[in-house]
């Protein structure tokens, strides 16, 4: 019976991996792991294939997170996750289509460096003159929109067979489908307009089962295994996000506006200042609807009447002979 008991378990774990993938899927993509290896420069080691990639680099790119949003907090106090600043990073260093700058918290040590150098008590040599920072061309900004655990799924497909299975039930219990939605926003850090917006997605089937079939006996090793699948799921939706981004400014062409950027536009208001009211005011620029009011009163004619013409001469012709002049 206790072979069984231990047998049936296994036997229902078998099953349902057989039905379903573990692994997190990158938008349409299947992968195991999403971001992996390594970057140094322009080269990148055991980079995930998926990975889009460019031949030059666009410019120079600091990761910003605002860790002010709810997001963020449900990021750190559900899922138990830190900052996405490391994992974007990775992703775009690899990819090679910017350079990264540091902005972040080491940015506090190279403040503390400067700070040394001013003091005096750097040595000779050091080499920490001003004028060293590189600008930040662009910024990212990461946000995670979405994320669900559900706890029904097969779990609760499976709930009527496996009740009264002890082990088996914990097992179809424990199953449940994790999702995340992410998105990056591209800005220009000289003018403040957004350059590109991107939106990922991932999806993950995580089973929690080892504590339901082991007890409590496994320990936090095999414990901690029930949150790793968000993990890795967001950082599947964020390669997904960059991965769609870079397309994107692969092919990237600049928006325009008549006048310039940041010179009132094209949509006037009536007593503003721009060049687009001022025709507002002038009446100079025509409504875009070119069909005249219905009116209850009837229009006046314009044509005027025609005046009846002159009837012609009826009188007949002279019937008196006509008269020579003598030689």
């Amino acid at each position: 019976m206790n072979r069984i008991a231990v047998w049936l378990p296994c036997a229902a774990l078998a099953l349902l991996a057989g039905c379903v993938s573990t692994g997190p899927k990158m938008g349409d993509e299947g992968a195991k792991t999403v971001a992996t290896g390594s970057a140094g420069g322009a080269t990148a080691v055991n980079e995930n294939k998926q990975l889009e990639k460019c031949e030059a680099s666009l410019g120079t790119l600091a990761v910003v997170e605002d860790q002010s949003q709810p997001w963020f907090g449900q990021l750190t106090r559900d899922y138990r996750l830190t900052s996405t600043v490391p994992l974007i990073r990775l992703l775009v260093q690899q990819s090679n289509c910017f350079v990264v700058v540091e902005r972040g918290r080491a940015f506090n040590q190279m403040q503390q460096e400067r700070a040394l150098r001013d003091s005096g008590e750097m040595r000779a040599g050091s080499r920490m003159g001003p004028g060293q920072i590189v600008a930040a061309d662009y910024s990212m900004n990461p946000t995670i929109s979405f994320s669900q655990k559900d706890a029904g799924g097969v779990g609760g497909a499976l709930g009527g067979f496996s009740r009264g299975l002890g082990a088996l039930g914990a097992v179809a219990g424990s199953l449940r489908f994790s999702e995340a939605s992410t998105m990056l926003t591209l800005i220009d850090n000289r003018s403040g307009v957004q350059l590109a917006a991107a939106e990922g997605s991932s999806k993950n089937t995580d089973f929690g089962v080892w504590g339901g079939l082991f007890g409590g006996s496994a320990g936090g090793g095999l414990g901690g295994y029930t949150n790793t699948p968000e993990g890795k799921v967001l950082a599947a939706a964020f390669a997904d996000a960059y991965n769609q981004m870079v397309k994107s400014v692969k092919n990237y062409r600049a928006q325009t506006v008549k006048g310039g950027l940041g010179t009132g536009g094209t949509l006037g208001v009536q007593g503003g200042s721009t060049p687009a009211s001022q025709k507002v005011d002038s009446g100079s620029v025509q409504p875009t609807s070119t069909s005249a009011p219905a009116s209850s009163t009837p229009a006046k004619s314009t044509t005027r009447a025609k005046t009846p013409a002159k009837p012609t001469s009826t009188k007949p012709a002279s019937t008196k002979p006509a008269t020579t002049k003598p030689q």
